[in-house]
């Protein structure tokens, strides 16, 4: 059995995946981008890109030589993972991704599955939920970079894509595996060039029937929880027995450092559960870069032998990004993630072993500025995010999308590290 080969669009996205697949048994490998894909085979190798928010060509171009690299060491089967709230507006990277990807592949159709009901994340009659709430009236609405002001998927996707686009309604998979079958056959074949599908999913049997029905195919798109089916069906139908579940590397020992870049109101929370030595940063000095990265190493060097500690971003100042800074929003995001960048290195120098980072960009800026390349899947703090234990040196990291977690996420990462 040749492995699948998983393309993730960010940091946190990709060990939200490579969790979910280690649940099921699959021995997972995860890189950190095309360069360091990793040909000793495996149940599943996941590279976690950067490009959510890039223009769709450099995402285009990014996936493509991602899933070259892939298919050079042994994928047969490709699976685009995305945000489980599909976060990509009609200048976004979902269908032109998924595209580039039908293109290389020669694929007929893609079926599309973000439904992640564990973190809930639900798709029905075409339309995305978070919780009990439509996307488009969920906090997405107002996010930053893909603000959400439409729930129904189709209508998101055809506007990304000159491909056409169709449904899988949930009675289709009530009714069971044969007409969930019979529907994608009906639409493959009366379609003139390749699809997308997207399918409705509520539950967790409805991810596996999907992945059930779809495990011949050559490429799939999706979150995680589809993601993690679909690798798992396509290994059950070869016959392959996946390992044991509780073989799980464990973070090394050391001190711990957490980074807070997120803006989200559950990192909100955590910052202000979290009862150990914190650090706040303004917009202004992470701007500026070199005072942030000062104050915070002089800040971490005299309080790491006592214990865990937190520094993180101003969560109260984010409207003077722009303002103040005399930058474009984007601009200041930018140097602010490179701050962090830089922190973290610092930090690593200073003897932290265990290095937690809250937030999507900041976790993609952390990865490159501490040249990460490769890592195993260690034990999970919370549903989608798992400690990654670096396989060239003594560390082990954890990126957090900034909605992740409950209250007390980051002691809780702490404990599940172990002494």
């Amino acid at each position: 059995m040749r492995p699948v080969g998983f393309i993730a669009d960010d940091i946190t996205g990709a060990t939200d995946l490579a969790s979910a697949l280690a649940k099921r048994g699959l021995d997972t490998r995860f890189a950190f981008g095309t360069t360091a894909v990793p040909d000793d085979g495996g149940d599943a190798i996941v590279v976690a890109l950067k490009i959510r928010a890039v223009p769709a060509a450099e995402a285009r171009a990014a996936a493509t030589e991602a899933a070259k690299a892939l298919l050079a060491v042994g994928a047969e089967q490709l699976f685009s993972k995305y945000c489980s709230t599909f976060d990509s507006t009609a200048d976004g990277n979902i269908g032109p991704v998924a595209d580039a990807l039908i293109d290389m592949t020669g694929a007929r159709r893609v079926v599309h599955c973000p439904s992640y009901p564990a973190n809930g994340r639900t798709v029905y009659l075409g339309h995305l939920f978070v919780g009990d709430q439509l996307l488009s009236e969920s906090p997405m609405r107002d996010h930053p970079l893909n603000p959400m002001r439409d729930s129904y998927l189709p209508r998101l996707l055809a506007a990304q894509t000159q491909r056409g686009v169709a449904s899988m309604r949930l009675s289709v998979l009530d009714a069971g595996s044969e007409a969930i079958a019979s529907c994608l056959n009906e639409i493959t074949e009366q379609s003139v060039g390749a699809h997308h599908v997207v399918a409705d999913a509520v539950r967790d049997a409805d991810l596996d029937a999907i992945a059930y029905a779809t495990t011949g195919d050559g490429l799939a798109a999706g979150g995680a929880g589809y993601g993690a089916a679909f690798a798992a069906a396509a290994h059950a139908r070869a016959g392959h027995r996946t390992a044991d579940t509780g073989q799980r590397p464990v973070p090394p020992p050391g001190p711990t450092a957490m980074l807070a870049g997120s803006l989200s109101g559950a990192t909100r929370e955590q910052v202000q559960t979290f009862d150990g030595p914190t650090l706040t940063l303004g917009v202004i000095d992470l701007v500026d870069g070199d005072h942030a990265v000062q104050r915070s190493l002089e800040f971490a060097e005299h309080r790491l032998a006592e214990g865990p500690i937190l520094i993180t971003t101003d969560h109260d100042s984010v409207g003077i990004r722009a303002g103040a800074t005399g930058l474009s929003r984007a601009q200041a995001a930018r140097r602010i993630e490179t701050a962090m960048g830089r922190i973290a290195v610092g930090l690593t120098k200073l003897g932290v072993r265990r290095l937690i980072v809250a937030g999507g960009e900041t976790s993609g800026a952390v990865a490159e500025a501490l040249a990460l390349r490769s890592a195993r899947i260690g034990p999970d703090i919370t549903v989608g995010v798992p400690w990654l234990v670096v396989d060239d040196r003594k560390l082990a990291v954890a990126f957090k999308s900034g909605n992740f977690g409950g209250p007390s996420f980051f002691r809780d990462a702490v404990k599940v590290a172990g002494p």
